[in-house]
């Protein structure tokens, strides 16, 4: 099977606009705290947070992107593995203060096996920071009247988005693995047609 492959270690576009409500997000997450990117890419974000003094975890499936982040980043340690797959062995599990993961689950197959792994991750106190394309009512009007659906949603890209989400879809999706949303946020464009939604959850208390 082919992979998304990465020739540098470069922020990708989405970050200019996703890192400002990242940042206002995980602000008050201390030195010294576990962190986990789920679909670390490049490892561009993790780099980004490396003088915080986490120490600091990537989950990726992309054998370039891998070697991207180890390059650029030997501060960080970067796993090789499928992140709706079985990740109960990670060396973070179950231990992580947070959890990244930006603009992955719109491409996963199995995107309830993969909030299981966020919500497995954390601990009792944690925190999830996950961005994905934002979709609501308006904002696909406008794409339909502007005649911009077929480029919206990419069908002919290679490793493009497959899942198409919602507020109320995501937060439902983590519902089910026992997560509570405790924030949306909008990124990117004006209100209501965002490029971007980012979402914080924590464990939902039993």
């Amino acid at each position: 099977m082919s992979e998304h492959r990465y020739g540098d270690a470069a922020p990708t576009y989405p970050h200019h606009y996703l890192l400002p409500i990242i940042e206002r997000l995980v602000r008050d997450v201390p030195a010294g705290a576990t962190v986990v990117d789920l679909g670390c890419g490049n490892g561009a974000l993790l780099r980004h947070f490396g003088r915080r003094g986490w120490s600091r975890f990537g989950v990726e499936s992309s054998a370039s992107g891998l070697a991207q982040a180890r390059a650029a980043d030997p501060g960080a340690r970067y796993d090789e593995g499928d992140v709706s797959g079985d990740l109960t062995t990670h060396p973070a599990w179950g231990r992580a203060d947070l959890v990244l993961s930006t603009e992955v689950i719109e491409h996963l197959f199995a995107p309830r096996a993969f909030a299981r792994n966020c919500a497995g991750l954390l601990r009792p106190t944690g925190r999830l920071v996950l961005s994905t394309p934002y979709h609501g009512y308006l904002k696909n009007l406008a794409l339909a009247v502007t005649g911009k659906l077929d480029d919206h949603f990419t069908a002919l890209w290679d490793h493009g988005h497959i899942k198409f989400w919602s507020r109320r879809t995501l937060g439902a999706l983590l519902a089910e693995a026992g997560l509570e949303v405790s924030a949306v946020h909008g990124a990117g464009r004006a209100p209501w047609l965002w490029k971007s939604m980012v979402i914080a959850a924590g464990r939902r208390a039993p």
